[in-house]
This record gives C-alpha cells, sequence and structure tokens, in this order.
C-alpha cells in the first residue's frame, strides 16, 4: 500500500494532528531503526476511553523500562486522545458517542544516528491515532474459537509493551496458517499468553492465570477481571500453570482490548471442556458489558 491509497483519517504526530497520508517520519527514527519504542491501544465505548489511567501507567512503565522519557503529562495524553477520537468521528460523518474506536498510542526515542546505545538529548517521537473498534464476530462469542499452540521463542522481557513485535508477529501467523483465532504460547511447560491477548484457564470455578512478572504482558483486563471475578464471587489466582491443565481446563478464555474475554473452546483440535462456552465466560462477559457502561 502507498501513502496515496492510505485513509485520510486524522492521526496526531509531535504536536500536530493531521492525516495518515500526510504524516511522515524519519528515516533515522529509532523506532524504524531498531523498534526502540512502546505502544497503548486503548479501546473507547460510545466516545469515552476504557480504562485510560491503567493504560497511561502501564505506557509509564514501559518508557521506564525502556529509558524512555514521557513525553506527555497524564492531562495531556487524556487531551490528545479525546481530541481524536472527536476528529475520528467527525471524519466517519458522525458523534464520538455513536462510535466504538480504538485509539493507538506510540511513543519512539527519536531521532538519532544509529548506534546501539541510548542516545541522550533525543526528542522521543509521539504518534497517536484511531479507527473504528471491531468487535468479535457473534458467532465467536456463541460457538467459541479455536486456537493452536507453540512454544514462546519471544525475548524475555514481555513486561514492556514494545513495538518490537516480530516474535508476536510470528506466533500470531502461525495460528493464521491453520485458521484459528489465537496461539496460545508456553514457555518451559507452562503458560504464558498469546501473541496479542491474555490467556485465561477455568477449573473448578476459579479463574487462574499466569504471574505478573517479565515473561507476560500483563493486559489492562488482568485487574479488570480480578475485579470481576470478585463482583461475582468467582474465585482468582495467578500461578504457574502447566501444560496438561490448560488442555484439561474447564473452560478456556481469551482477553484484549479488542477481545474484551472470548471463550475458547478448541485448543489444537482438541475440545476444552465441554467444547462449548462455559458458565464462567458468560458472566465475566456479562460484568464486562457492565463495566464499558459505567467507565
Amino acid at each position: 500500500m502507498t501513502d496515496a491509497a492510505l485513509p485520510a483519517l486524522p492521526c496526531y504526530l509531535n504536536g500536530e494532528f493531521t492525516t495518515l497520508r500526510d504524516a511522515k517520519v524519519s528515516v533515522m527514527d529509532r523506532g524504524f531503526i531498531f523498534g526502540d519504542g512502546v505502544y497503548e491501544v486503548v479501546p473507547v465505548y460510545g466516545g469515552r476511553p476504557f480504562r485510560f489511567e491503567e493504560h497511561t501507567a502501564r505506557l509509564g512503565r514501559s518508557l521506564g523500562e525502556l529509558r524512555i522519557a514521557n513525553p506527555l503529562s497524564a492531562a495531556q495524553w487524556r487531551e490528545l486522545v479525546m481530541k481524536l477520537i472527536d476528529a475520528y468521528a467527525r471524519s466517519c460523518g458522525a458523534k464520538a458517542e455513536s462510535l466504538d474506536q480504538l485509539v493507538y498510542l506510540q511513543v519512539t526515542r527519536g531521532v538519532a544516528m544509529r548506534d546501539h546505545v541510548m542516545v541522550q538529548g533525543v526528542t522521543p517521537t509521539v504518534f497517536a491515532m484511531s479507527n473504528r473498534m471491531s468487535p468479535a464476530k457473534p458467532g465467536d462469542r456463541s460457538e467459541g474459537v479455536a486456537c493452536v499452540t507453540a512454544d514462546d521463542f519471544r525475548w524475555e522481557k514481555a513486561h514492556i509493551k514494545s513495538i518490537s513485535l516480530a516474535g508476536a508477529v510470528l506466533s500470531r501467523q502461525l495460528s493464521a496458517d491453520e485458521g484459528a483465532a489465537e496461539t496460545v504460547m508456553f514457555r518451559d511447560g507452562f503458560l504464558s499468553e498469546a501473541a496479542a491477548s491474555n490467556v485465561w484457564v477455568v477449573q473448578d470455578g476459579v479463574v487462574m492465570g499466569a504471574p505478573r512478572d517479565h515473561l507476560v504482558l500483563e493486559g489492562i483486563r488482568y485487574g479488570l477481571i480480578e475485579q470481576l471475578c470478585r463482583d461475582a464471587g468467582v474465585g482468582f489466582q495467578l500461578r504457574r500453570i502447566p501444560r496438561e491443565e490448560v488442555f484439561a481446563a474447564d473452560e478456556l478464555m481469551l482477553s484484549s482490548a479488542t477481545k474484551e474475554v472470548l471463550p475458547v473452546t478448541r485448543l489444537d483440535g482438541r475440545p476444552i471442556g465441554s467444547g462449548r462456552p462455559g458458565p464462567i465466560y458468560q458472566q465475566l462477559y456479562a460484568l464486562y458489558q457492565r463495566a464499558k457502561q459505567s467507565s
């Protein structure tokens, strides 16, 4: 695709609002040369960013891990995002409250001559755009989705939401090649996460996930699902989960900004539990919809 073929959608780049066709970044930007940057994806429901403080807090943590100064304050990030939400809606001829959107935020170290060392005194590059959210298909919610498994061959700093996503791209392609929705990954025989989702195992009425550590990107839904489980009176636990427990689960779920919570009913061609979306998923999905309305 060429620049001219891009949609003329609004975006933000280094202090200015422009369009995707017109926005330009230097070839010497360290995001382009090294993948030296971080990103966030914020879901927007009815014109309101969902769990925005949690997203900007994780953005700050990722920037800190890469020793990149946060270029904007919390108030400035919110102002930028709200303007972008409105600009995207107007570009569609609609009101912001009538569209569900996904806002993408990216910060790179900035422009410098190529050097592996973290160059000092460089101004970070800030880019943001929004697009319409594509929700899960009704059939995926009623029937569940199929996933495949793979060894987690990514680096051991998975807790950083880095733009260096070659490992995730390769992992996700494994499932795309099989017509599956996601690739569930295991590191040394224990569940880590999926290519672009967190993974939740339900056994005996308890929702379990991988621990919060450097091997897993803690999705914003980590805290949300813990809260929803508490509201539903459902047990919640984070621990190392062996591969065999995943296949023996009563239910298996994915979570992400776009999937919200989504049931997995087949893994490597084998049914999970009854092979149908289970009652814990149904509870959490209903509570998730309620949380969206109160955001």
